[in-house]
């Protein structure tokens, strides 16, 4: 008897650091969690790597270029969905455009918790003062920060 699908669908999350402060994107109102935070990033297609899915995910939202995909920080099913979301830390290039979220901003971490977060990236900021986050200022070659 054969087992039934897996009915999880694997979503990457994009932890981009620069000078101490993550890039986010403000998810637009009529998409699922309309104008809240994100991480970003998006779904994996059939066959695709997680390192395949970031930089696609990537150049389609933000015009960034992928450098490394690192570690695995945080993983979490999204509530009421099929969606298992795993924040990675990601190094890239180039300056980032809202080319798909309202706007795109970069927080420190204290300024994280006081944001209105997807349910998933919400439980993934709660997490940062236990995990090891990606140093402050990174390595050299990561996304410029806006202005």
């Amino acid at each position: 008897m054969d087992a039934p699908p897996d009915p999880t669908i694997p979503v990457v999350a994009a932890v981009i650091e620069r000078r101490g402060r993550f890039l986010l994107g403000r998810r637009p109102e009529a998409k699922r969690h309309g104008g809240l935070w994100e991480f970003p990033g998006g779904k994996l297609d059939p066959g695709e790597s997680w390192h395949e899915a970031a930089a696609r995910e990537l150049d389609e939202e933000l015009g960034l270029t992928l450098v490394r995909l690192g570690s695995t920080l945080f993983e979490a099913r999204d509530p009421d969905s099929p969606f298992v979301i795993r924040f990675i830390v990601a190094e890239v290039v180039g300056r980032p455009e809202a080319r798909e979220h309202s706007s795109v901003a970069w927080f420190a971490p204290d300024e994280l918790r006081d944001l209105c977060l997807a349910p998933s990236d919400a439980a993934f900021v709660g997490t940062l003062g236990s995990v090891d986050a990606p140093p402050p200022g990174g390595p050299p070659g990561l996304a410029d920060s806006p202005g």
